[in-house]
């Protein structure tokens, strides 16, 4: 099943198009998703769409958590040792955007990180590892889009403002459920810039897994129906290359994860 929202209503994506889910469904997706799995099961037909239309397939979470340094040549690019447990920030809900959107570049250096999302569909609390999937229903592309001045500037670095501007965050262009994706713990990642592949790598290289994620944020925060897990990035981000480069007006970003999806998105930069 792969559930997206178009025109403002939550949709089902078909081989035929977009077919509407029923209105009882409509606004607790997450909460009822084993319900809609088993709709889905005879959801055919549909109506054309363009992958332009689709919005954020989840509109509203309640919490996003994000992981930092998940990946061991991330880890070496940005200069540090391996972490010997999760390093967790927040990006807060309004920086949501879709698979398909343009997106503003404030005042400063943006940067791009491919990752994969986890969200999730049970409320659940102190979960085991071995049963770190079990609260997971769907899977996500996203984006953690950056703004490396504002984000390096403190000391501490202070993450999660400077990664929150609108449209920071990107995911899309569905969900897609479980028993879609067979290769769970092994997705192929590929970020290109302007048609560069500037990112590549799998999702088996975490340092924690999505089960070790979830687990550990579990043992702090109740986590909750359309609650989002970025599992961080993997390397090859701007702030670490020689020359540095970030993104400008006109770039095209195509994120792409074997069997959950590509988006693309293009940068502008206003005028205060």
């Amino acid at each position: 099943m792969r559930i997206a929202r178009l025109a403002g209503r939550t949709v089902a994506l078909t081989s035929g198009g977009a077919v509407e889910v029923p209105a009882e469904f409509e606004g607790r997706v997450l909460d009822r998703w084993d319900e809609l799995l088993d709709w889905s099961q005879n959801a055919t037909g549909g109506r054309p769409y363009a992958d332009s239309d689709l919005e954020p397939p989840v509109p509203a979470p309640r919490q996003i958590f994000a992981v930092a340094l998940n990946y061991r040549p991330h880890t070496v690019e940005a200069g540090y040792g391996e972490p010997e447990a999760p390093l967790v920030f927040t990006k807060f809900p309004t920086c949501l955007t879709g698979p398909h959107t343009t997106v503003d570049l404030p005042p400063g250096h943006v940067d791009w990180e491919l990752e994969l999302v986890a969200v999730i569909g049970r409320e659940a609390r102190n979960v085991p590892v071995e049963k770190g999937w079990e609260p997971v229903v769907a899977l996500t592309v996203g984006q953690d889009l950056s703004e490396r001045i504002a984000q390096l500037a403190g000391r501490p670095a202070q993450f999660s403002l400077a990664k929150s501007h609108p449209g920071f965050g990107p995911i899309g262009p569905a969900l897609v459920s479980l028993d879609e994706v067979p290769g769970r713990d092994d997705l192929e990642l590929t970020c290109e810039l302007n048609g560069e592949v500037v990112q590549h790598d799998r999702t088996g290289n975490m340092i924690f897994p999505i089960p070790r994620l979830v687990s550990y944020l579990s043992e702090f925060c109740t986590l909750l129906p359309g609650d989002l897990i970025f599992t961080g990035t993997p390397a090859g981000v701007g702030n670490r290359r020689t020359p540095q480069r970030f993104l400008t007006p006109d770039d095209e970003l195509v994120s792409r994860i074997g069997g959950v999806g590509e988006m693309r998105h293009r940068f502008r930069r206003t005028t205060p």
